[in-house]
């Protein structure tokens, strides 16, 4: 299973990589949102797939699942979310002021003040 995590965390980080290197800003913000789900499926998979049992030890309990990594990964989506909804509200007020998403517009030229 965890041959088939590392394919899938491979495929969403190369995925987000591709998207946050165009121009669109709205792609680069799901690139980001992207990224993070990659580093939260990769977190969760180093931290083990096994232990079927809940994280309670008790006596003579030999498998149970490590809490760690899952605690780890929820505070890291709830960062991502307020990251990507801060991200999404400076894009639309860039868009608002200059009424185009594209990054290489947004740099604007020498001569223009």
């Amino acid at each position: 299973m965890e041959i088939i995590m590392a394919f899938v965390c491979g495929f969403l980080f190369m995925a987000a990589i591709y998207l946050i290197l165009s121009r669109s800003l709205l792609r680069i913000i799901i690139g980001t949102g992207l990224l993070s789900h990659g580093a939260h499926l990769l977190f969760l998979t180093m931290g083990g797939l096994g232990g079927s049992a809940p994280p309670v030890l008790a006596e003579g309990v030999t498998d149970f699942a490590d809490p760690i990594p899952q605690a780890l990964v929820l505070t890291a989506i709830v960062i991502a979310f307020g990251v990507t909804a801060f991200i999404l509200v400076l894009a639309y007020r860039a868009y608002q002021e200059l009424q185009t998403d594209d990054t290489t517009a947004m740099k604007g030229s020498a001569t223009d003040d």
